[in-house]
């Protein structure tokens, strides 16, 4: 069995270099991420340039996403490392000033308004907590519960519903416009708390613009999961700062639940942050890492998110290869008859359209047909991809080949799970486009003579419309 799990990797200084970059393509890589909170703008595209050339060189399907930096707050430039201990007291103040002794700036204006009394601020992913005791003139009291080193100009996280900045930023637009005019494949945004907050992005729906990843990474994100989920084209369960947010006991139940949910409405959905951590600097991951990679396969993720262990880390190729491999094992294992069954309860909601209803009744029809007649392929033919990630919600042990004309959706569906995608000229009449896929899937070795293929596409140009289910054998 091929790997059905997709695997997304951070590029960055440690995998900027296209010798690299070819390396994590041949390991596996699906979509390169390119985090826009480093880096100019010119940096960032100039990033996403050469991914293409490689990808293209290589002769890889490889997707390309933006990561929207988001309402970012920072602590101001620790000029050398510093060590905050345990039980210490320091001043947070705004500012954009260095970082001196027991005063930190923060680059966030409204601070002594918005932040209170018994509040919690993270540095980082957790290296330092603060808890905020009292005030003194332009200035907060916090002492520090729990100690470590800064260095830089670390990021520090402020309760969600403390923080005051809209998401997307003004800064995020402008990024916005340069990547989808250079034409990226898909956009993560940052710190979505509403439905309201994608709707904003305003970019044209997917495939015409990019798809569009919400980042679940706050409370009031959870609290309007489906919102939110149903306005993206994909949702991402950002750990690091969701973490930071919630009680770290409730967090792997938050991730079931998440990615359940996402999958049953029909998006992808990506687990990421510190997933092969060690791997930094290590050359292995540990039992716990493994393990956790694994589990994410379990609970049905469609993609593995690298971050640093990628853009920083010693051997990124050795990553995405050691994840690749704890992935395609785990989807060996994967419950697919139980996984379907739960889909089956979960999937129906109040149809967004009439073209919606009439796919999640037909993929459900797709997924019971392949499972009886022991169907190996489903083909799916479509403009958009969305006939290709409403089948994939149900897992089926059958190969998904998934044919567009959109050279956007083929690159978007790198993505799906189990999706293998493929690009044609042209979608034509229903008899000729079966031929027609037919034969690129035998000619590519996907088929052979004589299988019984499931064929599952729309009788007319619709985008979104599903209509149409052949079981064909393959001449």
């Amino acid at each position: 069995m091929n790997r059905r799990t997709k695997i997304i990797a951070s590029i960055g200084p440690a995998s900027d270099d296209e010798a690299t970059l070819k390396d994590m393509i041949e390991a596996g890589m699906d979509v390169a991420r390119i985090n826009l909170s480093h880096g100019t703008l010119e940096d960032g595209l100039e990033r996403y340039r050469r991914i293409r050339t490689v990808a293209e060189t290589s002769g890889k399907n490889v997707a390309i996403m933006a990561d929207l930096p988001g309402p970012k707050v920072r602590l101001g430039l620790f000029e050398e490392k510093r060590h905050l201990g345990t039980g210490e007291e320091v001043y947070l103040t705004p500012g954009t000033g260095p970082s001196v002794k027991d005063t930190l700036t923060v680059d966030y204006p409204s601070l002594l308004q918005d932040i209170h009394l018994g509040d919690k601020l993270i540095v980082g992913d957790g290296s330092v907590i603060f808890r905020i005791t009292g005030s003194k003139g332009d200035r907060l009291v916090a002492n520090v519960e729990y100690g470590g080193s800064v260095m830089g100009k670390p990021g520090l996280h402020i309760p969600s519903e403390r923080l005051k900045i809209a998401t997307p930023t003004n800064e995020d637009l402008r990024l916005l416009d340069a990547f989808v005019t250079a034409g990226i494949d898909m956009v993560a945004l940052s710190f979505v708390r509403s439905a309201h907050d994608v709707r904003r992005v305003g970019t044209e729906p997917a495939p015409r613009g990019p798809l569009i990843v919400a980042k679940i990474e706050t409370k009031a994100a959870v609290e309007n999961l489906d919102g939110i989920i149903l306005a993206s084209g994909a949702v991402m369960v950002a750990r690091g700062d969701l973490g930071a947010e919630c009680s770290l006991h409730e967090l792997p139940h938050l991730q079931k639940d998440i990615i359940a949910r996402c999958i049953a409405l029909g998006r992808p959905a990506i687990t990421a942050t510190q997933m092969l951590e060690s791997m930094i600097s290590a050359p292995a991951p540990t039992r716990a890492e493994a393990s956790d990679v694994a589990n994410a396969v379990f609970d049905g993720t469609s993609a593995v998110m690298l971050s640093a262990e990628t853009a920083v880390g010693q051997d990124p190729a050795n990553v995405i290869a050691t994840m690749a491999q704890i992935a395609q094992r785990a989807d060996e294992e994967f419950d697919y008859e139980g996984w379907a069954h739960q889909i089956k309860r979960d999937r129906l909601i109040e149809p967004q359209s009439v073209d919606s209803a009439v796919t999640d009744v037909m993929t459900m029809a797709t997924w019971r047909a392949a499972m009886e007649m022991g169907v190996k392929t489903i083909i799916c033919i479509s403009r958009s991809g969305f006939t290709v990630r409403a089948i994939a919600r149900f897992r089926p042990k059958a190969q998904i080949l998934g044919f567009s004309p959109e050279e956007r959706t083929v690159k978007q569906l790198a993505m799906s799970w189990g999706a293998t995608p493929i690009k044609i000229d042209r979608i034509e009449s229903n008899d000729e486009s079966v031929a027609n896929v037919l034969a690129i899937a035998k000619d590519q070795g996907h088929v052979r003579s004589g299988d019984v293929v499931a064929v599952l596409g729309g009788s007319s140009a619709t985008i979104g419309a599903t209509d149409t289910l052949r079981m064909v054998r393959c001449p």
